[in-house]
């Protein structure tokens, strides 16, 4: 039986630390229409930090969370991302903002299915890949911007369990010059790819990779608990 999903869980489900409940999380809209964004350096990942820290002050929450398939002008700061003839800007998966060392977990029982440091300007630095199977139908979560750490305590083929801290997020120096956060996608066919798969695609490009990369709120049903 082929995996629903759009009925992947009914309930909250975390991939960062569990001292945080679901009533500390904010949406955040890092668009290009956002103009708030106008009005700070997007290439400085302190002032980045800066904003989003600001902003969850100003709220008296502890993650700012969003961006599944949304437009954002900061990648246009990366040659990684504008030196095709095609412009990648369309988020495909969902940020998680939070301090660096923050505990990353796994939503669903999995096996690490590969793990590389991603070394590219604005690209996911050290990330992990998990490998899960469900109702017989295998789909994958990918895990980046995470500290060296975590690709140092982890081999492939390493059993993760619901739950588990098997990472921590990374700073900007080894996350690929970004404020710290984690990158969670849900991907159904990884095309080959062992250690990466976009994260961000082409505006001509999103009907497949919405198809293969589902809205990760319907695993983290983040939303529904807000």
């Amino acid at each position: 039986m082929a995996i629903a999903f759009n009925q992947l869980s009914t309930g909250f489900r975390s991939v960062l630390s569990k001292k945080f409940s679901p009533e500390d999380y904010l949406r955040l809209d890092l668009s290009e229409n956002n103009k708030e964004l106008k009005q700070i350096d997007i290439t400085s990942a302190n002032a980045f930090e800066e904003y989003i820290n600001k902003l969850l002050r100003q709220h008296d929450k502890k993650v700012a969370y969003g961006g599944y398939l949304e437009k954002r002008s900061l990648y246009r700061r990366s040659p990684y991302f504008t030196n095709t003839q095609k412009l990648r800007e369309i988020h495909l998966g969902v940020d998680f903002w939070a301090p660096s060392g923050t505990k990353v977990t796994a939503p669903l029982d999995g096996k690490i299915f590969g793990l590389a440091n991603n070394t590219n300007f604005g690209d996911y630095g050290a990330t992990i890949i998990l490998k899960h199977c469900l109702n017989g139908e295998t789909f994958y979560t990918l895990y980046g911007h995470l500290d060296m750490q975590s690709l140092q305590n982890n081999r492939v083929g390493d059993d993760i369990e619901e739950g588990q801290a098997f990472a921590k997020l990374g700073d900007a120096d080894v996350n690929g010059d970004y404020a710290p956060h984690l990158h969670f996608q849900i991907i159904k066919d990884l095309e080959g790819n062992t250690t990466d798969y976009p994260g961000v695609c082409a505006q001509n490009e999103v009907d497949f990779y919405k198809e293969n990369c589902p809205n990760p709120n319907l695993l983290l049903n983040i939303d529904s608990h807000l």
